[in-house]
């Protein structure tokens, strides 16, 4: 049976001598890219911007509408409860309540 020294594909690889350099200059090239990745990064930017001014309009409106809540409770809170008729005495609260057994 005979061994095969060289594996499938290996006669395929280009080496570093074989691969010719492009004509255009990096500095042109880079540029070109820089400036378009620029771009692509400030619109992408922008739009990420106007999302969250509109996330955080919807979050100081729903804290707007929190604080009015407070504000309406704590003054309902502070406000004396209206009184009852004077003449109840505290006999007649307590024979309001009606008491029963349990039986287990």
């Amino acid at each position: 049976m005979p061994i095969s020294s060289g594996i499938k594909g290996l006669q395929s690889i280009k080496s570093m001598q074989s691969v010719v350099k492009s004509g255009i200059p990096n500095k042109e090239d880079s540029d070109f890219i820089k400036l378009y990745m620029l771009e692509k990064e400030r619109t992408r930017l922008k739009s990420e911007e106007i999302r969250m001014m509109q996330r955080l309009e919807i979050i100081q409106g729903r804290l707007k509408e929190i604080q009015t809540y407070y504000d309406e409770k704590a003054t309902e809170m502070h406000l004396p409860a209206p009184s009852e008729k004077p003449g109840k005495s505290k006999k007649d609260d307590k024979k309001a309540w009606k008491t029963m057994s349990i039986d287990y």
